[in-house]
């Protein structure tokens, strides 16, 4: 341990004091500065030589050789291939081809009101020749029954069609006037028998035995009825082809209004396009 002057009192102390014991005068100890130690940093040399990236690069080109070699011969061998098929005979189809006039198309009649003073007759429509593809051991089959699809509508006071909704049509053997006079129906009002029965379906209460009596007979000489929906429409099924009187009557607001037509049905479907039918206005009794 070394000794060091009191610059105060000027006594020897040790240099590891921290004053003087003679005369307390303090010790600063100088700042000793650490000795800070720097490494440089040296990078290791990569263990992958840089020579080594070319015979990699040759491997690769070549691969992209063999590949694309490949890749033609694979097209070449499809060239043949279509070649071949192109070349091969067309198959003949074996299936027979006939012409059948005999099979009925969907038939559409337009039937008119009817009138009291006048029946128009409404021809059918003649069957068109279709061409019908059979295939052996399968039979086309012609139905022997007809569907009936048919839209009603009635005159409204501005003269625009409106649907007839809820009503009853019949297919008859007879024509109305033919089934009221078998029927002896009367008439009292003398303006004929529709409009007799026309006057039972406004004034049930007045004519309820017409309307009943008619009805009747009515009813004995239908053979299908049906009742439209909301809008008018309806469809009769598995109807036999033949000639029939198409009728139907309701109450309009101020009378009543008539449909009946004859009408020939065929095999399959048959569409009949009614024309709007003008009420008969019936004055207050």
């Amino acid at each position: 341990m070394s000794l060091v002057i009191c610059p105060e009192c000027a006594n020897e102390i040790s240099s590891a004091a921290d004053a003087c014991p003679n005369c307390g005068h303090p010790f600063v100890k100088p700042v000793v500065q650490p000795n800070v130690i720097v490494q440089e940093f040296v990078e290791e040399e990569s263990g992958f030589p840089k020579w080594a990236f070319i015979p990699l690069g040759l491997l690769g080109i070549l691969l992209l050789g063999i590949l694309f070699y490949a890749l033609r011969s694979g097209d070449d061998d499809q060239r043949n291939i279509n070649v071949k098929i192109a070349s091969q005979p067309p198959v003949t189809n074996t299936r027979e081809t006939t012409i059948r006039t005999d099979t009925p198309l969907p038939n559409q009649v337009v039937v008119p009101p009817s009138s009291s003073s006048q029946t128009v007759v409404v021809p059918a429509a003649p069957p068109s020749s279709t061409t019908t593809t059979t295939v052996p051991s399968t039979e086309t089959v012609v139905p022997d029954k007809g569907t009936v699809s048919l839209e009603a509508k009635v005159l409204s006071k501005t003269g625009s069609p409106q649907p007839v909704r809820n009503v009853k049509f019949y297919l008859l053997k007879k024509d109305l006037n033919s089934i009221l006079n078998d029927a002896k129906i009367e008439d009292e009002t003398g303006q004929g028998l529709v409009n007799a029965l026309g006057l039972s379906i406004v004034f049930p209460d007045r004519y309820g035995d017409v309307r009943q009596k008619a009805m009747s007979a009515i009813g004995k000489q239908s053979v299908h009825s049906i009742t439209t929906d909301a809008s008018g429409k309806a469809q009769l099924k598995d109807v036999k082809p033949d000639n029939y009187y198409l009728f139907a009557i309701t109450k309009t607001g101020n009378g009543f209004a008539v449909w009946d037509s004859p009408i020939t049905i065929q095999a399959g479907q048959n569409s009949l396009v009614l024309s709007p039918v003008s009420p008969t206005e019936v004055a207050p009794q």
